[in-house]
Order: structure tokens, then C-alpha cells, then sequence
């Protein structure tokens, strides 16, 4: 394959193993990645970037909805949301140190050392998806098979060959009884925590750092102990704590809120949508957030209950995807739940408390795929949903914002890995099977590690949330897995009509990306006229034989039979039956 070629063929693997259907706008790409021009447009269908004949025309990365698996707004009856996190964006780093602080005071109460009250919240540290070891203390980002890429004891980055002390190949399992993941916006302030923790105890003198725990005197802490210590303390914050009245009594500062909100809502039943809330908070603070969230001046001033269909809270996901709780209606006058079971029907501008899934999409006469679920949970919210009830799944990820931002402009840097990477192929050009010497590679392999480095360090302290160099992360496996469609905020609705087909992008395979749909091969051609020929012959005996065998052989479908897409099944029938 000729160098401009492998180059071409390159680019267009990593673009799409960087981030499924991410592109930048038009003029952006010609001016900063050239060497994807050709191919990569091929794949990017125009609609995706808002450029397309039913899609916004000034659409930018950040304001995008990207697609997993494709989805047809039209299809969708019922839009349910979650609250923390989704609908109300906190306002960060502000949120994250207001919980980070909390957390460690509830800790020195407890009988912590005053000390770690020196420790300040930095958002640079954490991100979405870490493994917590609570055996050996380390936070771990891992593969989408536990391959570890990234292992940090305390703040110290530990060395390959020590990863290799610890956990033969660099592999871990995921035990639930060892392994914790960190998965959610709200573990962000606990990952730093116990990186904070592990850190004190293990350098400061008073303590003797062991490979399972601290030792002070004749008093062991184990590294699980900590752990627990600090899960404790956090839902201590959330549920008992003053978290929540910190939060309601200063929502200017830790709430951010968007006019656009009350606007997307009004425009989902003006097309006959239905909505619903779903969330595990209860009444009085969801009370408190949403008057908030929804109020802005308009000439038809509504209660924010009016903005919903339905509202369930302490709905206790992922339980209530499973098994569920009692539903029960909410006097939304005290707050108090009513007695009784509350056996339908579901009643607008009512509140209620629990529930299951099955009751609820029951109750509101939903099949499954008819129900777009948004929130920013990729186990309580997206994967449950998914995997129990067949939910179309919408993954509020507001890290993407940062991960766009150097995705476009530190191309300069994927080009270079991408020109060491065909620096690195021509190095065995002219070589075969036959060839006895090495080649020297130690250059190359160093520079790619040293560019691999820079361009890890682009997004943080621990890298980005989705890949370290070529490899995507746990956490990115599940968002390609569960989520159907994902976005930076669920307000990137608004630049899509209701009518709109969010169609996924192709997958593509090593094989599929990197090989030219140009090349001739007349051989290849021989073979594949062949093996069309074959079966023709074949068929063709069968045909005039005396077997009293119904069929002896498979018809090639004349309609569409391969379900491409999973919002087809309904036009596939229909076409197959004209």
C-alpha cells in the first residue's frame, strides 16, 4: 500500500476509534486535519453534523447529539429524565468542592485526622469511570476488559513493573467484592478523596504503609476499611448532611440554569410528546430544584409540575428497573406520602413516590422502544433501563465538552502519532518472512510513547475519560454498549426536530477502515465470480430433481430482510408485505 495511502487509511481508523460519530464542522476539518479529508467524509454521513437537508445548519461539536445505535425521534412517544445531573446541570467545580469539603468534615467527626482538612478539591484529577482496588488502595482505568492502562496509588503513578507486582499481565477482574467503579458525577469527589487519603497515610511518618492497609502503633487500617469509611461518610452528606440545604439555598451558585429548558419542554408537547420524571430524590428537594430549574418569565407562567406528565421520585434506581418499591402518591402539599398502594391511573400534575418499571410503563401504556430515557447515570440510568426494559437510552455526558475541545485542537498531535505510525510500517516495507535482521525501532516506539503522553496530559491528570493512546476505556465501552445516543447536555434537543433520524455511524473493523474500496485485483474478482457462479449451477440441478424435499435450498430474499437499523422493524414489515 503506498505511504499516502497507509496515511489516509490510518487517519480514518484512529478518527473512528477515537469517538464514534464525532467530526468537527466542515471548515474546522479541512483547516486543521487535512490528512482525513478523502475517506473520512465518506463515512461521516452530512446529517450528523446538522449540515444535512433536515438537520440545523450552524450546529457546532458541543451543541451535537452523537449516535451509538440509530434512533428515530418520530418513533419516540414518552421522553423521561432524570434529575441530578441531567436536568440539573451543577454547576462545576464549584458543586464538586462544596461535596468534596462536606465528605472530609464528616470524616474528621468520624476520628480522621484534622490534617486532610488542608486538602483542596482539584478537578484535574478525577474522571469518570475509575476503578477503585479496595484491596491494594489503587485507583485503576481499565480496558473494556480490565486490561490496566492507568494505576495510581494515592498520587503516586506507579511503574509498569510495579503494576506487574501487583496484578500478573496487568489484568484485574471485575469482582464486585474487591473492585468499586466510579462511574458517576458524583464519584468524582470521591475518587480524589481517596487518592488524597491513600497519599496521607502512606507518606506521612505517623504511619506505616503496608501492601493491604496502614499500620499506626497497634491500631491497622485496611485500604477496604478507608474505603468504607469514606462511602459512609458521603451518603452521611446525602442523606443527613446539609448537602442538600447548601445546594437549595444557594442554586445561583451551585445550579445552573438554562431558558432553553422550558422552551424544549413546550416544543415536546406542542408534537404531542409525553414526558416524565424519573428520579431518586425526594419531594422536597426535587420540589426545590425544579421551581428553580423552570423558573423564567413568560406569559403563560406554569408550575414546573405542568411541565411533566408524570413524576415519580425516590424512584430507588437501578431497583426500580428491577424489582421496584411501592408506588405511592406524594401530598405534594407536605410532602407526606399517602397510604395505600396507588394502583392507577397516573394523573397529571400528581406526584408519586417509588414504583417499578414494570407498574410505570404499564400504568402509562409504554412498550419499550416508544420510552427515550435521558440521564447521566451509565449503570442506574442508561444500562438497567436498557438491558430490562428495552429503553432507548440518551447518556447525558457533560465531560464531552473538554474531550471536544482537544479532540479539535490538539490534531497536530494525532497527526503525529498518525505520521509516526506509517514511519513506523515503512520500516518493515521492503521486509518478508525470509528477512533474518530487526529493524532498530526503539526511536520510534519512544516517540510514540512520549507524543501518546502529550497528548494524554491535553485532558487532565489521569487522561481522558475514553481512551489512553489507541485503547478505549471501561467506561467508553459502556457508553457504545448502552447508550443509544449521548450528548454533553440533553438540551442539544433543541437544534433537532422531532421528526429527526439520528443514524449511527458505521462501525467499522480494521480491515474494513484501512483497505481501499479502489483496489483492483482480477484474481479476487476470478474468485468471487466464481463462488457466485457455484451456487447458480447448483440450484439450477436441484431444481429439475424429482425430490419430494419442500425446499433444497435458500431464496435470496427480493426485500429487506437484515434489520441495519433497530428503529426499521415496523417499515421492514411493511415493505416486505408489497
Amino acid at each position: 500500500m503506498p505511504t499516502e495511502v497507509r496515511k489516509a487509511a490510518v487517519s480514518l481508523h484512529t478518527c473512528l476509534k477515537m469517538e464514534p460519530d464525532v467530526e468537527h464542522d466542515d471548515s474546522r476539518s479541512e483547516s486543521t486535519c487535512s490528512t482525513t479529508q478523502s475517506k473520512s467524509r465518506y463515512y461521516r454521513a452530512t446529517h450528523h453534523s446538522g449540515t444535512g437537508i433536515c438537520g440545523p445548519t450552524n450546529i457546532t461539536p458541543n451543541m451535537r447529539i452523537f449516535v451509538n445505535r440509530s434512533l428515530h425521534l418520530e418513533k419516540i412517544k414518552f421522553f423521561g429524565f432524570d434529575m441530578d445531573y441531567t436536568l440539573a446541570q451543577y454547576s462545576n467545580p464549584e458543586y464538586e468542592a462544596l461535596q468534596f469539603r462536606l465528605i472530609v468534615d464528616r470524616l474528621v467527626v468520624i476520628g480522621y485526622p484534622s490534617q486532610i482538612k488542608d486538602f483542596d478539591y482539584d478537578p484535574t484529577f478525577p474522571i469518570r469511570g475509575l476503578w477503585f482496588d479496595t484491596i491494594y488502595g489503587n485507583l485503576l482505568k481499565v480496558d473494556a476488559y480490565g486490561n490496566i492502562l492507568v494505576c495510581c496509588h494515592g498520587f503516586k503513578f506507579l511503574k509498569t513493573s510495579e503494576i506487574y507486582n501487583l496484578y500478573p499481565n496487568k489484568f484485574i477482574q471485575h469482582d464486585e467484592s474487591r473492585i468499586y467503579i466510579l462511574n458517576t458525577l458524583f464519584n468524582l469527589p470521591e475518587a480524589y478523596l481517596l487518592a488524597c487519603l491513600i497519599d496521607y497515610f502512606t507518606n506521612s511518618t505517623e504511619y506505616i504503609p503496608g501492601k493491604n492497609g496502614i499500620k499506626n502503633g497497634n491500631i491497622f487500617m485496611s485500604y477496604k476499611s478507608i474505603f468504607q469509611d469514606v462511602r459512609d461518610a458521603i451518603d452521611w452528606v446525602h442523606m443527613r448532611g446539609s448537602l442538600k440545604d447548601e445546594t437549595v439555598n444557594n442554586p445561583g451558585l451551585y445550579v445552573n440554569r438554562d431558558e432553553r429548558l422550558p422552551m424544549l419542554f413546550n416544543r415536546m408537547h406542542s408534537v404531542g410528546k409525553k414526558t416524565f420524571l424519573l428520579t431518586n430524590s425526594d419531594y422536597a428537594y426535587t420540589a426545590k430544584i425544579m421551581s428553580y430549574l423552570f423558573d423564567f418569565p413568560s406569559e403563560d407562567k406554569k408550575d414546573w409540575k405542568e411541565y411533566f406528565d408524570y413524576i415519580l421520585v425516590d424512584a430507588r434506581k437501578p431497583v426500580f428497573f428491577s424489582g421496584g418499591t411501592t408506588l405511592r402518591q406524594v401530598d405534594t402539599e407536605t410532602g407526606a406520602l399517602r397510604i395505600g398502594i396507588h394502583v392507577g391511573p397516573l394523573t397529571p400534575g400528581q406526584v408519586y413516590s417509588g414504583g417499578s418499571s414494570d407498574v410505570f410503563t404499564t400504568l402509562i401504556g409504554a412498550s419499550g422502544k416508544d420510552v427515550l430515557y435521558v440521564g447521566d447515570h451509565i449503570y442506574g440510568d442508561i444500562l438497567k433501563s436498557k438491558k430490562t426494559r428495552g429503553w432507548r437510552t440518551f447518556l447525558v455526558v457533560p465531560e464531552l465538552q473538554r474531550e471536544v475541545h482537544v479532540w479539535t485542537n490538539k490534531c497536530e498531535l494525532f497527526n503525529r502519532l498518525q505520521d509516526l505510525d506509517v514511519q513506523l510500517g515503512d520500516t518493515y516495507k521492503e521486509m518478508d518472512s525470509s528477512c533474518k535482521e530487526t529493524p532498530d525501532i526503539s526511536q520510534l516506539r519512544t516517540a510514540i510513547r512520549e507524543v501518546s503522553h502529550e497528548l494524554d496530559m491535553s485532558y487532565g491528570i489521569l487522561g481522558s475519560t475514553f481512551r489512553s493512546g489507541s485503547r478505549q476505556t471501561f467506561f467508553a465501552n459502556q457508553i457504545c454498549h448502552y447508550a443509544d445516543i449521548y450528548a454533553s447536555t440533553f438540551l442539544n434537543l433543541t437544534y433537532y426536530p422531532f421528526s429527526y433520524m439520528f443514524r449511527a455511524p458505521p462501525m467499522l473493523m480494521p480491515h474494513e477502515s484501512t483497505v481501499e474500496h479502489e483496489v483492483e485485483n482480477h484474481e479476487i474478482n476470478e474468485i468471487e465470480e466464481e463462488a457466485i457462479q457455484e451456487p447458480l449451477r447448483r440450484r439450477s440441478r436441484l431444481e429439475h430433481s424429482e425430490s419430494s424435499v419442500p425446499h433444497l435450498f435458500a431464496e435470496t430474499p427480493n426485500v429487506v430482510t437484515h434489520h441495519h437499523d433497530t428503529d426499521d422493524d415496523e417499515d421492514t414489515d411493511k415493505s416486505a408485505e408489497n
